[in-house]
């Protein structure tokens, strides 16, 4: 069965939510062996996970992520299958974290109670979430576990103060010790009745962000037993079916330009194998392409969808520009300074990260290193370079 909905965990390093995506779905998101040995996030982590609510019991309790109810021991009703984002924290990750936003319904925003509230990455991401119209939110106060009970309540006042003015700002704040799936029920209930399924457009021509590529072929491997490319992301509408021929935008790179790909749809999995992809949720794609196309994240940010129907693929951009009062998730207070001529940024266009050359501040004209694949009104993060790393300074909406 496929996910209904996509759910973000996003905040500071270190702050549990990759712990958090583990005690509601039982998965460790962090595979990749330079993120085992750092200890943290490093790439978009992916987890499903199904919601229960027990037909007899009330309140939290009766909510929970089993077909059996842990407070009476009766049948549990299928609520909603989640998918759920779990997006790095650390500072210099800031571009995958926007990138994983693009794809997000609602968000976890995961504050540990540890630590004065707002940490740099906490504020930071909350913004992004403004930014890219992420709406529903649900906070969740970890590591409750290491604090006493004035405290906790000291942090949470912290973190409701932080919020005002926000998009969080009405979001409950629901206290949990994810390393002992502590008060997980009560985080359950208000994720159900604060982050509601949208409405999907099943009958529009299908458009996929791509948040992920893979070739999951072991070296080796006989190249008769070979299987092609795979696609990881989110269906925002339309359909995908088996057999069916899609376009990748922007391609893939010959000489100096970027040309478009073609290819079939051999599988998709959404939480199994499918014939059919709907909206909601994340999917793989299996297809006829080269591998050596997909691996490590090489058709990451591409948009998927049938050839002809998608956006055109842009190499320069003319944003209406907005930039912040002070510069967001840092220290040390910092005026936002206007755009110069010449210099280089980030932007984040739906889950395509590239770097622009400001050609026009006035006009918000940018010349791009990588094209995006984006239609007027699509909202566009803009992050400089401070020192060695990225800092989120405004936002353009694509003129």
């Amino acid at each position: 069965m496929q996910s209904e909905i996509n759910i973000g965990l996003v905040g500071h390093v270190d702050h549990g939510k990759t712990t958090l995506t583990k005690a509601l779905s039982g998965v460790w998101t962090d595979r990749h062996s330079e993120e085992i040995k750092r200890g943290i996030s490093i790439r978009l982590g992916y987890a499903d996970c199904e919601f229960y609510k027990c037909k007899k019991c009330t309140g939290a309790s009766a909510y929970g992520t089993d077909k059996k109810c842990k407070k009476c021991g009766g049948d549990a009703e299928l609520s909603r299958k989640v998918s759920f984002v779990d997006s790095p924290g650390h500072e210099t990750l800031m571009a995958t974290m926007l990138s994983g936003a693009a794809m997000m319904d609602g968000a976890l925003l995961v504050i540990a109670a540890n630590e004065k509230c707002p940490q740099p990455q906490t504020a930071e991401h909350v913004m992004a979430l403004d930014i890219l119209g992420v709406k529903n939110i649900v906070v969740a106060q970890n590591k409750i576990d290491l604090v006493s009970k004035e405290n906790a309540v000291e942090n949470q006042k912290e973190i409701r103060n932080f919020l005002k003015g926000t998009v969080a700002e009405n979001a409950p704040i629901v206290p949990i010790a994810a390393h002992y799936n502590a008060n997980i029920d009560s985080l359950i209930e208000a994720i159900e009745e604060n982050i509601p399924t949208p409405k999907r457009d099943q009958s529009a021509d299908p458009l996929m962000f791509t948040g992920r590529s893979f070739d999951i072929n072991h070296p080796g491997a006989d190249i008769s037993g070979l299987k092609g490319g795979v696609l990881g992301g989110t269906l925002l509408r339309g359909r995908l079916k088996r057999g069916d021929i899609i376009e990748i935008r922007p391609g893939v790179k010959k000489k100096n330009t970027y040309a478009p790909v073609k290819t079939t749809i051999i599988s998709i999995n959404a939480g199994g194998d499918t014939e059919t992809a709907v909206p909601g949720g994340l999917i793989a794609i299996g297809t006829g392409l080269d591998p050596a196309l997909t691996k490590s994240d090489n058709l990451s940010g591409a948009v998927v969808g049938l050839p002809g129907k998608l956006p055109d693929v842009l190499e320069t951009l003319f944003l209406e520009v907005h930039l912040f009062k002070g510069l967001i998730g840092s220290e040390k207070a910092q005026e936002a300074k206007p755009l110069l001529k010449g210099e280089a940024l980030m932007l984040s266009v739906g889950s395509t990260i590239t770097v622009g050359l400001v050609m026009d501040p006035k006009k918000g004209e940018m010349k791009l290193k990588l094209p995006v694949c984006a239609t007027a009104g699509s909202r566009v993060a803009i992050s400089r370079r401070f020192g060695a790393r990225w800092h989120l300074i405004g936002y353009g909406i694509l003129k």
